[in-house]
């Protein structure tokens, strides 16, 4: 990991059923700088670009994160375009799970970020616990009784 220190980060997530994953990925964020805001995805965006519903409600979603030590600001990610975000906050870099990296859409993500001078650092993505997981955990349960 680098050492190089930024003002303004940005992340985003659905932060369905909040976990370690999601805890560790704020956490490591915050270590590189000095401000961190978080997109919480609305639950009509989720229904839209991941074509399922949230078990949390996004207002419980959007409290949960705000509480967390390691956010200074959370405000709803209501699009998937990552630059209209940045025309809005105008982070210097953006965090992701490094289960995006050298992914098509991150790739092209890097080239419009770096002409802006904006970079993105993959942080470890938690494959202990994911919300997917423990959403069909929770379905297999459900189904047995």
């Amino acid at each position: 990991m680098e050492s190089k220190k930024y003002k303004v980060g940005y992340t985003t997530g659905v932060f369905d059923m909040f976990h370690i994953g999601h805890l560790n990925l704020l956490k490591n964020a915050k270590l590189f700088c000095d401000q961190l805001i978080v997109g919480v995805s609305t639950d009509e965006l989720v229904k839209q670009y991941k074509n399922k519903n949230t078990i949390i409600p996004f207002e419980e979603r959007f409290s949960i994160v705000e509480s967390i030590n390691y956010v200074n600001k959370v405000v709803p990610q209501n699009t998937m375009e990552k630059l209209k975000a940045w025309e809005t906050l105008h982070f210097d870099v953006m965090f992701v799970g490094d289960d995006w990296k050298g992914t098509r859409k991150w790739l092209k993500f890097e080239e419009q970020f770096k002409e802006l001078g904006v970079e993105i650092i993959y942080l470890p993505y938690s494959k202990q616990t994911s919300s997917t997981m423990l959403r069909e955990l929770i379905t297999k349960e459900l189904v047995s009784k």
